[in-house]
């Protein structure tokens, strides 16, 4: 049997909690943070964030913490259809003891008086390893730690492959004053908010903390040189891009097509990746968007004017929408994206160079190669590169 003591003790210093011990054991968890005022009863569904861990054995007793949006009222958490014992932090956070459950990835929901949260949220996943009975479960009963704000904590990389986080994104290593064949293009963050991918111009992958490596394109011929990347939601595999619109799967990432080969307006810069791994859009500096796979199309730039070319997209967690951004710091949204502010016509230090979406989809945060940031909507920001002395120019953001 182990303890949350800490896990209670910090969200007390950051929360006001009145503490009283959490105790976990496999399936079971008594006792609980007494808020010092009643939690917000909320409007909306609630919406989950990060699950830390998120893998664990089928017997299940794994303390997993889950932070989120609008978790003032929970009555029920579910790993697929198997109900689990939670006990609520505040807010956005709760903790909770996986139920056994049959090796596989299932799928995470938290329900309050609003409904409950949506299936189709990238990274409401939990993945069961071994087998029922087979040894290994209850072995999470400690302690687990949670990010600082849930949807508040991002990273960015800059071309020699140095790492900045903020908002309580843990640092696991970078390639800062490290030889590099090629400069850092991109990078893509798991799905626990534990580890980060940065992939080189020539396909080199370099992973750190809980990423996996799976396997690259360094030391490989390649028609053009690689852009972008992005991750599966359960960890185990990524997808790079090419800039004529080449994709090269690893790990279990499936091909769903690609661009290679084909005419191009203009080079592709960036992709993103839905949730349920079965497909991914790629845009290219124009504005143009090809979707893959499940992957729906719901709109693009291409064909229309620019002010300045696109450098960077997101996606909406329920797969239905995304955003473009300029290097101007212009929005483009589409689907059921929206609109919540850009930095189009205003002034900029230095060029916007990429992008990433709050977990609610109601907002999303852009940043600019000195490593400024800027926020819209309910994205939190919780600090930037902009104004410091950097070696090499930002070129990515991972959350």
């Amino acid at each position: 049997m182990g303890t949350l003591r800490s896990l209670s003790d910090r969200w007390a210093r950051l929360a006001g909690l009145s503490v009283v011990l959490v105790v976990a054991t496999a399936g079971v968890a008594v006792a609980a943070a007494a808020p010092a005022s009643a939690a917000p009863i909320p409007k909306h569904p609630p919406l989950i964030a990060t699950v830390t861990p998120a893998t664990g054995p089928a017997n299940g007793g794994t303390v997993v913490a889950i932070t989120g949006y609008r978790f003032g009222s929970v009555s029920a958490v579910r790993f697929g259809t198997a109900s689990a014992s939670f006990t609520f932090l505040k807010h956005d956070a709760i903790s909770v003891v996986t139920p056994a459950h049959a090796a596989g990835a299932v799928s995470i929901t938290v329900t309050t008086s609003a409904g409950t949260s949506s299936t189709a949220a990238k990274k409401a996943r939990f993945t069961y390893t071994g087998s029922i009975g087979g040894g290994g479960g209850g072995g999470g009963g400690g302690p687990v730690s949670l990010p600082f704000t849930a949807g508040g904590s991002y990273l960015m990389s800059a071309s020699d492959g140095g790492i900045f986080t903020f908002g309580g994104a843990p640092f696991k290593g970078s390639m800062g004053g490290k030889h590099l064949n090629a400069p850092i293009v991109g990078m893509a963050a798991t799905a626990t908010g534990n580890g980060y991918w940065l992939v080189a111009s020539d396909g080199g992958i370099f992973a750190f903390g809980d990423a996996p490596y799976k396997g690259s394109m360094g030391g490989k011929h390649l028609n053009a040189p690689i852009v972008a990347m992005a991750a599966t939601s359960d960890n185990k595999g990524y997808w790079l891009v090419a800039s004529d619109g080449g994709i090269f799967a690893f790990g279990d990432a499936p091909y769903k097509g690609s661009m290679g080969g084909k005419h191009l307006n203009a080079p592709i810069i960036s992709m993103a990746a839905t949730s349920n791994n079965n497909g991914y859009w790629m845009v290219a500096k124009d504005g143009g968007i090809f979707a893959f796979g499940n992957a729906s199309y719901k709109g693009s730039m291409g064909n229309k004017h620019l002010n300045q070319p696109i450098v960077g997209m997101a996606d909406t967690s329920t797969n239905n929408g995304y955003w473009l951004v300029a290097s101007d710091g212009g929005i483009f949204a589409f689907g059921n994206a929206s609109y919540k502010g850009s930095m189009g016509n205003k002034h900029l230090n230095r060029p916007i160079v990429g992008m990433e979406a709050s977990p609610t989809d109601n907002g999303y945060r852009m940043v600019a190669s000195d490593g400024g940031i800027f926020t819209f909507g309910d994205a939190p920001f919780n600090g930037s590169e902009g104004g410091t002395h950097l070696n090499a120019p930002i070129v990515a953001i991972g959350a």
